[in-house]
């Protein structure tokens, strides 16, 4: 049963720097009254001003409250702040709101359930400016009875999408989508910067690279098939016609200011899988099976699950 959101609601923000103070920005917007805490306190000065409701300590503020929005600014500060003394999160909920990495979700959910709490971590695909608006999207992953009792209010923030009981499973979600633009952008990076320092008109090259990086947009459902059937055809080209351009880009890539982008670990693996036969596959082998770096499985909501309001 999802909670009401009405301003009865007992809040607290904890840290109020760009996402903390979007975050309680909203809620009063919506008529709550959230408890505010920031180890710097006047900053909170402007949020107490608008009718928060400033705490002198984390103590403080999570004894206040029955949800917690932790938006600090790393693993580190969250750890410092919950794991003081005596800490009791009984009957709370502690939702954070910041970039970690999945064993960092791992070890802050356990501490929450230690102290009689329920954890969801969330991966915040958004800027400050979008809380609470239609565009923004923060993922959450953790306990799925906490976040059907607080979905509405969560809903305040984006449009709250549940993607896991795993509490790492937002965290690696988020930082896989970094990932992907990373290595994009990267990559578009590298390339413009190559055909520059060789005198190429760099407008007329953007053009060509536009179509290129759509090629891979549009591959997405196709590479998701075949990583889920565990069948690789070859499409443009097979893996050994893929390692003779791999080859050549690290041989253009020597000495760039930004890397050869992992190539060669890349031209290892095509070439151990043309060792073994396969060189008539395409380049989805080289990932193979489904794997995973963790310890233990990380099971993802099933999109029947996902209810309206979730993307």
């Amino acid at each position: 049963m999802s909670e009401v959101t009405t301003p009865t609601a007992r809040i607290a923000v904890i840290g109020t720097g760009a996402i903390g103070t979007a975050v309680a920005r909203r809620l009063l917007e919506e008529g709550h009254a959230p408890t505010v805490w920031n180890r710097t306190r006047d900053r909170t000065a402007g949020l107490a001003a608008a009718g928060a409701r400033p705490a002198g300590s984390v103590r403080e503020a999570v004894s206040s409250s029955s949800l917690i929005l932790v938006t600090l600014t790393d693993y580190a500060a969250v750890r410092e702040c919950l794991t003081l003394p005596d800490m009791d999160l009984s009957g709370r909920t502690v939702v954070g709101l910041y970039t970690g990495t999945p064993a960092e979700a791992r070890s802050i959910a356990s501490r929450v359930t230690a102290s009689g709490g329920r954890y969801l971590d969330a991966g915040v695909q958004t800027s400050p400016d979008m809380i609470g608006t239609d565009t923004a999207t923060i993922l959450y992953s953790g306990s799925r009875e906490a976040f059907e009792e607080h979905r509405s209010l969560l809903g305040l923030l984006s449009r709250p999408r549940f993607v896991g009981e795993a509490p790492e499973a937002a965290a690696l979600w988020d930082l896989a989508l970094f990932g992907i633009w990373y290595d994009a952008h990267l990559g578009l990076l590298r390339a413009l910067d190559t055909v520059r320092a060789a005198g190429i008109d760099v407008d007329d090259f953007a053009d060509t690279a536009g179509t290129q990086i759509g090629h891979v947009i549009a591959g997405v459902p196709g590479t998701v098939a075949e990583m889920k059937e565990g069948s690789y055809p070859p499409g443009p080209a097979d893996l050994t016609e893929h390692l003779t351009v791999v080859r050549h880009l690290i041989d253009l890539r020597k000495g760039h200011s930004l890397g050869d982008g992992g190539l060669p670990d890349v031209a290892a693996r095509i070439e151990a899988l043309i060792a073994e036969g396969r060189g008539g596959e395409g380049l989805t082998a080289t990932v193979g099976p489904a794997g995973r770096a963790s310890d233990a499985p990380i099971r993802v909501a099933p999109r029947a699950a996902r209810r309206d309001g979730e993307t």
